[in-house]
């Protein structure tokens, strides 16, 4: 993507060829003996008093600062780290959750909607945790979101048993963290059961992201009963984040839009770190055309 920084010095061009324009040297009239030689002088003549003006030109570009940066390389990415811990037990399996097909489980859906978040985010390295009777990590922190997104569609649930350990969930999501470099970082569970599993409680879990510095958004889907709201909640309100509640795929929607709103992908404002400049390019152009316009006029004069 090229762009200038500051794009308003280009007009400085416009005066300066004004002056080009009705400044002309006069130079005293010369007689030619062969007017073969007159009529090709007044054939260069014609493309080579543009010259000035390019030169002029693109010194006043080098000034306007012209840079050049792919806002898709992840060196120019400075978002922030998030893992989706995504609860894949056997209750996942029910459908209904969506009002569009309802022969998707929930799972699917699920899968539908995180898919689309994570292709938004694009600033952002994001990793996948699932979660059942154990938790693991199926992608890694990672700037590849199509990747990513991709991943999430080829898992199933089931994958890590029928039961729901939410502590083990936060456990992993924090692993899948601690790799991770930005400071910034926020875990999103979703879950439609209660805690049930793990060789870790929720409790200890929420202590060891408050160490990391680490928000953790929880959601339930479902009824309300199917899950433990209480549970969420003070995971939530004791990490610093906040508990969101999904009776449907139209509202878990809704959610993952809010939460984009609460941690915007800082491609939206603009800052883009590492750029390359073109203002060299341009000078060098100019002090070339400057030489090669000089030397032609030095010549010509000796005529």
């Amino acid at each position: 993507m090229f762009t200038l920084e500051s794009p308003f010095i280009l007009l400085l061009s416009l005066p300066l060829w004004y002056c080009i324009y009705r400044c002309k040297l006069h130079y005293a009239p010369k007689n030619f003996v062969h007017l073969n030689l007159f009529a090709f002088k007044k054939q260069f003549v014609n493309w080579f008093n543009i010259i000035p003006y390019i030169i002029i030109f693109l010194m006043v570009f080098a000034l306007s600062s012209p840079v050049q940066y792919d806002p898709y390389d992840p060196r120019n990415r400075n978002g922030i780290n998030i893992v989706l811990s995504i609860d894949a037990s056997g209750s996942m399996v029910s459908s209904g959750f969506d009002s569009t097909n309802h022969l998707k489980s929930r799972f699917e859906a699920v899968q539908d909607i995180a898919s689309s978040f994570i292709k938004k985010r694009l600033q952002d390295n994001i990793g996948i945790v699932l979660f059942g009777d154990f938790a693991f990590i199926a992608s890694p922190v990672t700037y590849e979101n199509s990747v990513v997104a991709q991943m999430l569609q080829w898992l199933n649930s089931g994958m890590a048993g029928e039961s729901t350990a939410i502590g083990e969930a936060i456990e992993q999501a924090l692993r899948a963290l601690d790799f991770a470099t930005n400071s910034s970082k926020i875990i999103i569970l979703l879950t439609d059961g209660k805690h049930n599993s793990g060789r870790i409680s929720p409790k200890d879990a929420v202590t060891l992201a408050k160490k990391m510095d680490v928000k953790i958004y929880t959601i339930g889907i479902g009824k309300k009963g199917e899950y433990d709201s209480t549970l969420l909640k003070k995971i939530a309100s004791d990490s610093g984040a906040e508990f969101f509640a999904a009776s449907s795929a139209e509202d878990l929607k809704l959610v993952y839009e809010k939460i984009d709103l609460l941690h915007p992908s800082s491609l939206k404002s603009g800052e883009i770190p590492l750029k390359n400049n073109l203002s060299f390019p341009a000078v060098i152009s100019a002090l070339f055309l400057l030489l090669f316009w000089t030397m032609r006029r030095f010549k010509s004069e000796k005529l």
